[in-house]
Order: C-alpha cells, then sequence, then structure tokens
C-alpha cells in the first residue's frame, strides 16, 4: 500500500475502526472499574473520541482536559451529547509535549493510548511533569502477552496491526514503561483479555503514585 494509501486511512478510517474496536465490553468493563477514580484537576491523555466521558465520577471531578493529536478522534468525542457538571477542555496536542504548566494536576489517566503514542517514555515524562506531587497516574492498557506462541505472534503481526489501527503497537509492555519513568508499580496488576482479543496479550492496569522528586 503506497504512503499517501496509508495517510489517507490513517485519516478518514482508522480513527472510526478504533472507535468501534475501543467501544467492545471487553475495553468497557475495564473503563468502568479504573475511570472513576479520578479526581480533582484530571488530564487524559490520548481521549480518543471520548470512550472514557461516560465512566468519570462527576462528584469527584472538578475540571477535565481532553488531549489527544488526532482531530478526527477529538471531532468524535465532541458529538457525544453527555451533559457534564464538571469543566471539559479539548486539546489537541501529543503526549510528548504537552502544553500544560508542571504541577497542573491532581489525576492523569491514560487508557489505550500507551499502545499508539511514538514516543511513550517521552509522554510518561511529560505526565510525571504535569501531575502534582502526590498525584495519580491511572492507566489500563493491553500489551504484550505472557512468554509463548501468543507472543511471537504479535511480534509478528505488530507492524501490520499498526498500519490498521492507528499505529497501535501489539508487544509493548506498559509496566516497563511506567516503571522506567519512576512510577512505584507494584500496586499495579494484569489479566486476560477474552479469547477473542486474544491477539492484544493482556490487560495492564493501575493507579501510580508521582512521588516528589
Amino acid at each position: 500500500m503506497c504512503r499517501s494509501c496509508l495517510s489517507w486511512y490513517g485519516r478518514r478510517i482508522a480513527p472510526y475502526v478504533v472507535h468501534a474496536g475501543c467501544s467492545a465490553d471487553a475495553f468497557s468493563r475495564m473503563r468502568q472499574r479504573m475511570v472513576p477514580l479520578a479526581e480533582g484537576v484530571v488530564v487524559e491523555v490520548g481521549f480518543g473520541s471520548g470512550l472514557n466521558l461516560p465512566y468519570y465520577d462527576a462528584a469527584k471531578v472538578r475540571r477535565l482536559v481532553a488531549v489527544d493529536p488526532d482531530g478526527t478522534m477529538l471531532a468524535l468525542a465532541r458529538r457525544q451529547n453527555c451533559t457534564l457538571p464538571f469543566e471539559l477542555e479539548y486539546l489537541q496536542a501529543c503526549g510528548e509535549s504537552l502544553p500544560l504548566e508542571g504541577g497542573f494536576a491532581d489525576t492523569v489517566i491514560v487508557a489505550y493510548a500507551l499502545c499508539t503514542i511514538p514516543q511513550p517514555a517521552a509522554a510518561l515524562a511529560e505526565i510525571r511533569r504535569v501531575l502534582k506531587p502526590g498525584g495519580r497516574l491511572i492507566f489500563l492498557e493491553h500489551g504484550q502477552a505472557n512468554a509463548g506462541w501468543r507472543r511471537r505472534l504479535q511480534n509478528r503481526f505488530n507492524r501490520i496491526w499498526g498500519v490498521l489501527a492507528g499505529g497501535c503497537h501489539l508487544n509493548r509492555n506498559p509496566f516497563q514503561l511506567v516503571a522506567s519513568a519512576r512510577f512505584d508499580v507494584r500496586d499495579a496488576w494484569q489479566e486476560g483479555f477474552p479469547p477473542t482479543f486474544w491477539l492484544l496479550g493482556g490487560h495492564y492496569a493501575g493507579v501510580v503514585i508521582r512521588q516528589p522528586d
């Protein structure tokens, strides 16, 4: 497939493919479990089409800044007819360069986005910067399967999967990424996907504290 076709697919088709896939129950159940833990001033990095929006606890959130580099995704998010009792700001920006001041957020959420961010280590460094000391990073991701044939297939199909699924990587390890950004992942956990989503490996999730430098 030519580069111009890939670019057209990425702009016109991939956002809708990702939105449909990430709307599945396997993802919704984890969103329902993790997103209500957010509180205060919240930054969601990789907001996408806004699939987390219905799960925020309005009694806990004062302001939500929704960050995503993809204008098509943010346009999909804006179409949701949600009546929200807190301030919502859409910000088209990359996770690797957040246009927010240091110590801005009480909570940062990353949900099924570390797989697509081109430089996840840089994005996590930015997340650490914008979090207040004692602030929390909530992450829910898919990632590398346990060693064996599933991981080998993830490695084999990673490139074509990325083309089809908006730059998603099958074989990243969210725990390693988060730990390398100087967050303590001892309270994080991993669990399996339903059989129909076996290629996505496992669910990785946790709530980690931004310790003072």
